[in-house]
């Protein structure tokens, strides 16, 4: 069952969110992962969601998706992504198609 990572990010650090955006993608795909959505345009219809810029990624199951966030490779551009934006992380698992 496919699981997925929601992020809401602020960024603080423009240069440094664009070293962590330019070195990622290589280390969410050997886990398996794939962007759904990256930063596009939003158009809020209702309620107040405070969502800035908006990730969901795609990972075959919530093993592969906590074996990204948590692995040694993704450790060094978490530490980059939190000094270069405030936001929120969630992993959520998906349901049977």
């Amino acid at each position: 069952m496919a699981a997925y990572l929601l992020a809401n990010l602020t960024i603080r650090d423009a240069q440094q969110f664009e070293a962590y955006r330019q070195a990622v993608p290589a280390v969410i795909a050997r886990f398996g992962g794939r962007y759904l959505v990256r930063g596009g345009a939003l158009e809020v219809k209702e309620g107040e969601p405070g969502l800035d810029r908006v990730v969901i990624l795609e990972f075959p199951d919530m093993a592969a998706l906590r074996g990204f966030y948590d692995s040694a490779d993704y450790a060094p551009l978490l530490a980059l992504r939190l000094a270069a934006a405030d936001g929120t992380v969630a992993l959520i698992e998906g349901v049977a198609a």
